[in-house]
């Protein structure tokens, strides 16, 4: 199939309602979608319809509400289209009741306390700015896909959409007070748009199915490290194995079927790992299409016998997996908020949405990076590869210079275009942003956006962007007001520029955010230093987070003290399991084989003395074996207790801060044993793939 037509094939995108619904009945749709109205039953009625057929024509079978459980991956109930008739036979019908609201089991979904165990009712409702798609899977079962949020009966939110929509409405609404008060009467609706990269690993199946840990955890809980890791540098943007190319070749498919824009694919920097970016969508798109990028990366990557591993940091000593979340603004007559255009320093608009960045950003420091915080992530953030715990700001020098100046009331300009010159005739000189790249910058401008870098691999990005909404709403409510009570607009915008920076330029940092120097220096500067996944957490729940969420509509005190719950309890649990995870391998894999051996090893040195030889080699490497198989055994015993204890902690906040400070330290000490004696025991005994085959055999 040509490719455009196989793009949106599984879609009932604007293409497939405009040939299928009444002209009025699609202008009423569109327009619901475009400024966001309340949709009319009756239109739903014949909605509903239209898809059914469209949905039936393409093999679905039956359908499914969609959405987005606080668990983190998404969550289906399967109906079939089918009703039965008097005549025992039966017809296919889909009504417009059914396409916008279901009911699944709210107590089977985690609510922090929202819903009581006995208390099930829950409803999804269907969002119809996501348009409706079909999955298939290997057997061949077509389902449409009605992407949907997700509420209690008392009318909490229970999912990571319903915040999401709620943000973009309050982002939209601020952003058109400051363009108005700015002259502008075009625009109408300002979307926030989201471009997440996807980074990932790859590894063969058969080494997967060997690895209680990487089918339990995610993650490598024990492994030493391959005589080969990424020190050559070799990997980032290497040739694309055959096998891997296969693999990329047949996901672009899949995603383009459902129009999901799947642009750019190259290796990573470690070995073994793989980067996808889309196109630029609005955020509850690009939310959605995010969880279907996984999940459709996990099924494929089995098609071809290997294992996709999404979790933040799968292998120790080598880079991590983020995801990368492009974040901007732009309204619904195509002009972008975060342009700066050729003369930044005459661009007022922009000055003023960027200064509003700086002001939320700085404010909320805390927010934004308890919106990154997850078990995963707390072994990656800070490593090499990725930002601190530190919240700051790149801007890159030219625009901190107009900022700077604007905020001493000097004239500030704009350095005229430069180009770059290689020295060779033949290949032409080319042009030169206006700011290089920062990869150390946990929140970096690239020209036009914002680069989120702290997010997880593993996470939604629905979390991190409902916070860069709503601190920006409350950003541009300051900006907003401060225009709409001046006299004098123009000077007014200068002085708010002026005034934001010289209150929160200290959060802008264009230096190496990895080095120990930005450590001291972010100190002195009061930004906050949070390493801790559950300590980032409780930002959610001060007074100032709230007060900001619950001033601009997006979640109640009720909803944050439930994420606050959710998210610590689900941080708790991970470290549990990965804790019995590593008691089980170490009781049941590790120290057996390594019994065998070393009894093994004793026997032939046994032989070796009673043939009157003597070697120094078998007895010291005997000795060696016994002696940390005997601090492996005690450090097992050690880790079984405290996690033990640990598990019974009532208290959520405090049990996860124990699996921290506890827990991990003693799963790190057995780690450490097992990895050295991985180093000196015969390979033929070792029970598990080791690293070498993990990351180097595709």
């Amino acid at each position: 199939m040509d490719l455009t037509q196989l793009f949106g094939s599984n879609v009932f995108n604007d293409q497939s309602m405009r040939e299928r619904l009444p002209k009025e009945t699609y202008k009423s749709l569109r327009e619901s979608i475009r400024r966001g109205l309340p949709l009319q039953p009756e239109i739903a009625n014949v909605v509903a319809n239209a898809m059914k057929d469209w949905a039936i024509e393409k093999g679905a079978t039956h359908y499914t509400h969609w959405f987005q459980p606080l668990t983190g991956s998404t969550a289906e109930k399967h109906d079939s289209f089918i009703s039965p008739t008097e005549s025992g036979s039966v017809i296919m019908e889909f009504s417009g009741k059914q396409l916008i609201q279901g009911e699944p089991d709210a107590s089977s979904f985690p609510s922090g306390g929202i819903r009581a165990t006995f208390e099930a009712r829950g409803y999804t409702v269907w969002d119809c700015t996501s348009p409706a798609f079909l999955k298939q899977d290997s057997a061949g079962n077509v389902t449409l896909c009605i992407p949907t949020a997700f509420t209690s009966y008392t009318g909490e939110a229970l999912d990571k959409k319903t915040p999401l929509l709620r943000s973009m409405e309050a982002v939209s609404k601020q952003s058109l007070r400051v363009l108005q008060a700015l002259g502008n009467k075009t625009s109408q609706r300002v979307a926030s748009t989201v471009g997440p990269e996807q980074e990932y690993f790859l590894v063969d199946q058969k080494f997967f199915l060997d690895r209680p840990d990487l089918i339990l955890c995610g993650r490598t809980l024990f492994g030493a490290p391959a005589p080969k890791g990424q020190e050559l540098e070799d990997q980032y943007f290497g040739s694309i194995k055959d096998r891997v190319s296969s693999f990329m070749k047949d996901l672009d498919t899949e995603l383009w079927k459902m129009g999901i824009t799947s642009k750019t694919k190259h290796n990573e920097v470690a070995p073994s790992q793989f980067e996808m970016a889309p196109i630029f969508s609005s955020s509850n798109i690009a939310a959605d299409h995010n969880q279907l990028v996984m999940e459709t990366m996990k099924k494929v990557a089995l098609r071809h016998g290997l294992v996709c591993l999404l979790h933040e940091k799968p292998y120790a000593g080598i880079n991590g997996s983020g995801k990368h979340n492009n974040w901007s603004l732009s309204t619904d007559d195509g002009l972008n908020l975060l342009e700066p255009g050729k003369t930044p320093h005459e661009n007022e608009q922009f000055l003023l949405f960027l200064s509003a960045v700086v002001k939320a950003v700085d404010t909320h420091a805390d927010i934004l990076r308890a919106a990154a915080a997850n078990a995963g992530n707390e072994h990656r953030l800070g490593a090499n590869e990725a930002p601190p715990a530190i919240i700051s700001i790149f801007l890159g020098e030219e625009l901190e210079q107009i900022l700077t100046k604007i905020a001493k009331g000097e004239k500030a300009g704009s350095a005229d275009a430069a180009f770059i010159k290689l020295g060779v005739d033949v290949i032409p000189t080319i042009p030169k942003d206006n700011t290089d790249r920062n990869r150390t910058s946990p929140f970096a401008f690239t020209g036009n956006k914002f680069e989120f870098r702290m997010v997880g691999s593993s996470a939604s990005i629905s979390g991190p962007n409902v916070t860069l909404n709503t601190i920006m709403s409350e950003a541009l409510d300051y900006v907003a007001t401060r225009l709409e009570n001046a006299k004098d607009k123009n000077a007014e915008a200068q002085a708010i520029v002026r005034d934001i920076f010289n209150q929160h330029g200290r959060v802008v940092f264009n230096g190496n955010n990895y080095s120990e120097e930005w450590v001291s220096e972010a100190a002195k500067r009061g930004l906050p230093n949070t390493p801790g996944t559950v300590a980032a957490l409780e930002a959610f729940v001060t007074p100032k987070a709230l007060k900001l969420f619950s001033k601009y509509q997006i979640l109640s005190e009720r909803e944050l003290h439930s994420r606050f719950e959710i998210y610590a309890e689900q941080y708790a649990k991970q470290i549990h399991i990965e804790a019995q995870t590593m008691l089980h391998m170490a009781n049941r894999l590790y120290l057996p084989a390594i019994i065998r051996y070393a009894a093994e090893l004793s026997d032939s040195y046994t032989s070796i003395l009673d043939a009157g030889i003597t070697s120094k080699t078998v007895k010291s490497r005997l000795d060696q074996i016994t002696n940390v198989l005997d601090k492996a055994q005690t450090q097992v015993n050690q880790l079984a207790d405290v996690a033990e204890k640990t598990s019974a902690i009532a208290d959520v906040a405090k049990r996860g801060i124990t699996y921290r400070d506890a827990v991990m330290p003693a799963m790190a000490a057995l780690r450490e044993s097992i990895d050295a004696l991985e180093q000196i025991v015969d390979r033929e005994h070792w029970p598990v793939p080791g690293y070498l085959e993990l990351l180097h055999i595709l």
